[in-house]
């Protein structure tokens, strides 16, 4: 069974249609990319699969379980879990912190233990410093995890806004366009965290970026919108040979070099 079935998903708001009758699916443990130009529907996709829009048609099923209506923070407890294009951390708190606020949706403690700090509570506390600990030694923030967020380099913001994501575990990681505005030494460290939270850590990895030669490498599978609309789907070979691809992105000279 796929991770996520995307089926006939469409958007629009008032005679705009930001996505239309758009289907796919991403099996598990692979990391699949959406891409397409500038307005194709592409962060919408995003916002429909987290929960922060609704489509006006259409099924999305996570783990065989159509996950239309749920609220986000529901999405998020089933395994979802999405750093966003725009950051949005929390800059007068330090990244330990950060990361720690990324884990709040699973404290199961109740009002009175949790308030107290007893038992049950005081263990989870523990457990889920642990997790935290996890994803600043694989994003390898050690030396910067007392550091404000806000004096950091936009780089480091990138990835800690990803880390906050990974504190979640979840099964399902929603990247949108993690590498945007990054030199290409830092390309090329999210490019390892990509493949090793997908290769180390079985992570599926929904990625939306703009740099193809990081999609070609990276990707499984590959879909690509136009206007709303899906013009094509699967592995990266299949996608640089697809003539409808070539002609609204990718351009002739992308396929022949």
């Amino acid at each position: 069974m796929p991770i996520l079935e995307v089926e006939n998903v469409s958007l629009q708001f008032g005679g705009v249609k930001a996505l239309d009758d758009v289907s796919y699916h991403l099996e598990k443990g692979e990391i699949f990319s959406l891409i397409g130009p500038n307005g194709a529907g592409k962060t919408s996709m995003l916002n429909c699969i987290s929960g922060l829009y609704k489509p006006t048609a259409g099924s999305i099923r996570f783990n065989g379980k159509e996950i239309l209506g749920m609220k986000p923070y529901k999405r998020t407890s089933l395994g979802i879990a999405r750093a966003f294009q725009n950051i949005a951390l929390f800059e007068h708190m330090s990244v330990l912190d950060n990361l720690k606020l990324g884990r709040h949706v699973k404290m199961k403690a109740g009002i009175f233990t949790g308030g107290l700090y007893w038992g049950g509570a005081e263990k989870e506390e523990v457990v889920h410093r642990q997790s935290v600990e996890e994803v600043i030694e694989f994003l390898e923030m050690q030396e910067i995890r007392h550091t404000p967020v806000g004096t950091l380099p936009y780089g480091l913001k990138k990835r800690v806004e990803v880390g906050r994501a990974l504190a979640l575990e979840p099964e399902l990681i929603l990247l949108d366009e993690p590498m945007a505005g990054m030199n290409s030494a830092e390309k090329e460290d999210m490019a390892r965290f990509i493949l090793d939270m997908h290769e180390l850590n079985g992570i599926t990895v929904f990625l939306i970026e703009h740099d193809m030669g990081v999609i070609m490498d990276l990707s499984d599978k590959i879909a690509v919108l136009d206007f709303g609309k899906r013009i094509g789907f699967g592995t990266p070979e299949e996608i640089q040979k697809n003539p409808e691809v070539i002609k609204a992105y990718l351009g002739e000279q992308e396929v022949t070099t």
